[in-house]
């Protein structure tokens, strides 16, 4: 199991805890971080990154691991860990790569997830959630069918399964529209009948409006013939 004192990982969780650690130490590691491999050296001691992928890891993901909030990478894909994902998970706010995918986790989306401004790849594919897909925030550009593949109980945008109700609200909206589309045309229809009425109406009504009417357009007549 991941242990509950996780969060003891100082440099994750505080940026002062960084002020004594020596910078002249100097490590060569491959990592691979959204899809891609990158070489690190000089700057090594600066990646935030925990990668537990491809273990045999059991049991829930610990609350714990939501107080690491300066790490950057969090990989626990390829194992067996079970149970939802934390729903303080949106206090890691600087986390950019976030994979769990191929493990047993169920339950829906945390609302939290929306919280993760820098997040830029996502992985949640291969589960067990259930649920409409969170499209708020950051999420809305994390469009990648792929991300959410193997969850057969998802639902929303993007995958094509709907979530119950949609029909309903699809019919709602069109609905709506067809209204408003005929309240339009009728407000249209009355305007052109109040005004045309209002003018002509009262021409044909008043003597004195209608002979003064045709004598100004006489004068203007005139005007632009002479």
């Amino acid at each position: 199991m991941i242990p509950n004192c996780v969060n003891n990982l100082a440099s994750l969780v505080r940026e002062d805890n960084l002020e004594g650690l020596h910078y002249g130490f100097y490590e060569q590691a491959t990592l691979t971080l959204k899809r891609g491999q990158h070489l690190y050296n000089t700057t090594f001691i600066l990646v935030k990154s925990i990668d537990f992928s491809s273990n045999v890891l059991e049991g829930e993901i610990p609350e714990e691991i939501c107080s690491l909030f300066l790490l950057g990478t969090l990989n626990l894909s390829m194992n067996q860990l079970i149970g939802k994902i934390p729903s303080k998970i949106g206090n890691m706010h600087l986390i950019e790569n976030f994979d769990l995918s191929h493990n047993h986790l169920s339950g829906q989306m945390p609302q939290s997830l929306s919280s993760l401004n820098f997040l830029s790849h996502l992985n949640l594919s291969y589960n067990n959630l259930f649920g409409r897909i969170l499209v708020v925030n950051q999420l809305q550009t994390l469009n990648d069918l792929s991300i959410y593949m193997g969850n057969p109980l998802l639902c929303g945008v993007p995958l094509s399964t709907q979530c119950p109700g949609d029909d309903l609200k699809d019919a709602k909206d069109k609905n709506e529209n067809g209204n408003d589309k005929l309240w339009f045309y009728v407000s249209v229809i009355l305007g052109f009948i109040v005004g045309f009425w209002g003018v002509c109406g009262t021409l044909v009504l008043k003597t004195s409006w209608r002979y003064a009417y045709f004598r100004f357009f006489d004068d203007i007549t005139d005007k632009v013939m002479g």
